[in-house]
């Protein structure tokens, strides 16, 4: 980094030093996805029920802001060069972004080893894999630079770059919130949940029904089921525990089971959410 920044001084080049800034990040990035690993590693206690998980998922979001913030800056910087473009050194570009593919290819192809379930894990990893898209857009522009002499190309090399880095952090911001805001995992769908769980011959109905992620790779998910007079609550709870684990791989469920008067499905004055009906009780 130190070097491509006194390369992006000598040579003139917006688009090296956009890199240089940009593995500033990276290295932040694997600090900060490396501390939030420790804490979210702490067990759970007191007012924290589920520990500190969520650590790496605000560790996302601080990476995706701070790409988004770079690609403010290199916008601006990139749009500016475009109308007024200096003179720049494409060799020195070309050797610098050459060295820079290499040690990112590296990079990247050992945390691609990693387990990228984990945003946090997986936010590190973009910031890496961008820069090295980078290196490449600025390598390109640096030959078109010597070649050529066109000096702009520089600058539209630096405005790729903060292309792929808004993709990057919008990615990470987007992904992250749906964790904070407690939405269902993209790969869930709660409708489809409720209607396996009533489909089940002893259930009436079910209602509070709430699936949302506590970190990455952690979904966890609560229910009230109402069920038939006479059926096994115990039986029935152990039974829709395993099907959930099974068909959606969900490990951590809280199922409220309940007898239904006259298998109405009324238990609750006012259920959360929509009421998925069994069998027993759209026949009543």
């Amino acid at each position: 980094m130190v070097i491509e920044v006194v390369a992006g001084v000598i040579a003139n080049s917006i688009a090296l030093i956009s890199d240089a800034a940009h593995m500033l990040t990276d290295a932040s990035a694997i600090a900060l996805a490396l501390v939030a690993m420790r804490i979210a590693a702490r067990p759970a206690r007191g007012a924290y029920t589920f520990g500190f998980k969520r650590a790496e998922i605000l560790s996302a979001q601080i990476n995706g802001v701070t790409l988004l913030l770079l690609v403010a800056y290199f916008v601006y910087e990139g749009v500016q060069r475009l109308v007024d473009p200096p003179q720049v050194s494409g060799p020195v570009v070309v050797v610098t972004a050459l060295a820079g593919i290499a040690i990112n290819a590296l990079a990247a192809w050992l945390m691609s080893r990693a387990d990228r379930r984990s945003l946090n894990v997986e936010g590190a990893f973009q910031h890496v894999l961008n820069d090295m898209y980078a290196f490449i857009a600025t390598a390109v522009s640096g030959v078109v630079v010597w070649v050529t002499g066109f000096r702009a190309a520089d600058a539209i090399a630096a405005l790729v770059v903060a292309a792929l880095m808004l993709k990057a952090g919008w990615g990470l911001l987007r992904d992250s919130a749906r964790v904070l805001l407690q939405a269902a995992p993209s790969d869930l769908d709660p409708d489809e949940i409720g209607r396996l769980l009533a489909a089940d011959e002893d259930v009436v109905e079910v209602h509070d029904l709430h699936v949302w992620t506590v970190t990455s790779g952690y979904p966890t998910l609560s229910a009230h089921i109402i069920v038939a007079r006479g059926a096994d609550c115990h039986s029935l709870r152990v039974r829709l525990s395993r099907l959930l684990h099974d068909r959606f791989d969900i490990g951590h469920t809280t199922l409220q089971v309940d007898h239904g008067a006259a298998e109405t499905g009324e238990h609750c004055d006012d259920p959360h959410g929509p009421r998925h009906l069994g069998r027993t009780a759209r026949e009543h």
